[in-house]
């Protein structure tokens, strides 16, 4: 049971359809946040198995965990509904004090991967398309949230970058690169924030066995153990909990950080 830590105040979570984002939902409202749940279709969650609609699953986390929770829809890649999804939160919940960006991924523009996902291959729509809902969207639900944190002297942001921001890929060159700009971005976001009093991290995730993850790719069987070696798939609420650091008390004087969430996958400063 998760102590309510943050009980009486607002979160924003984007992408919570499914997979981490409704896992980073749950752990906040299980922390007590009252939770806004964005996604951009409202059956998003039906697509890999993982629920039906994002209406439904407003429902499902705030009867689990007694708090409030709505859900609301936006194409975070365009400023007007960036600016409307914070002001439909603060209208229907109160201001915005966390914001977890989930949002974003590694799409095409006509949906599913881009194919060849590489240096020198992969089409111009698609580079914008990786480009605009990883970065742009990072940047654009961003300065919405931090125009309501400021004026207040608080706030947490939490962006989620990956591993593959760190390491050269062959077969993810756009995505990495949109993934190596988020992080860059949130390290001066929040020098910018310091003042106040809004923290700004990342949260960068490696394998996780989300419903998008195992339903796009072979995964050997001997990754999907779930102890005795670190050397595996990590599971979902593995990657989410770390957000109770970064949104709870204990993370109150930690800024500009980007944490590694990948058993050791990657060992190096950085």
């Amino acid at each position: 049971m998760t102590d309510k830590t943050l009980a009486g105040k607002v979160a924003l979570v984007t992408g919570a359809g499914r997979g981490l984002g409704r896992a980073f939902a749950e752990r906040l409202a299980a922390m007590g946040c009252d939770v806004g749940i964005h996604g951009m279709r409202e059956n998003g969650p039906a697509e890999y198995g993982e629920g039906t609609t994002l209406t439904d699953t407003a429902k499902e986390i705030a009867e689990k965990h007694g708090v409030r929770c709505v859900r609301v829809l936006g194409d975070l890649t365009l400023s007007a509904d960036a600016s409307r999804v914070v002001d439909t939160i603060c209208q229907e919940l109160g201001p915005v004090e966390i914001l977890v960006h989930n949002a974003g991924g590694d799409v095409a523009a006509a949906g599913g991967k881009p194919n060849p996902n590489d240096a020198i291959g992969v089409k111009e729509i698609d580079v914008k398309a990786v480009l605009d809902r990883n970065l742009l969207s990072t940047i654009l639900i961003c300065q919405q949230a931090a125009k309501v944190m400021m004026p207040r002297k608080t706030g947490r942001i939490i962006t989620i970058s990956s591993i593959a921001a760190f390491k050269g890929n062959e077969t993810s060159v756009i995505y990495s690169t949109a993934k190596a700009a988020v992080v860059e971005y949130t390290r001066c976001l929040a020098l910018q924030l310091r003042p106040h009093n809004v923290n700004v991290n990342s949260l960068a995730p490696g394998d996780t066995r989300t419903g998008r993850f195992l339903g796009t790719r072979h995964v050997p069987e001997e990754r999907l153990v779930e102890e005795g070696t670190l050397d595996r798939i990590a599971l979902v609420d593995e990657v989410a909990r770390v957000v109770d650091f970064f949104a709870g008390p204990l993370g109150q004087f930690v800024t500009g950080q980007v944490l590694r969430v990948d058993g050791g996958s990657q060992c190096w400063p950085s």
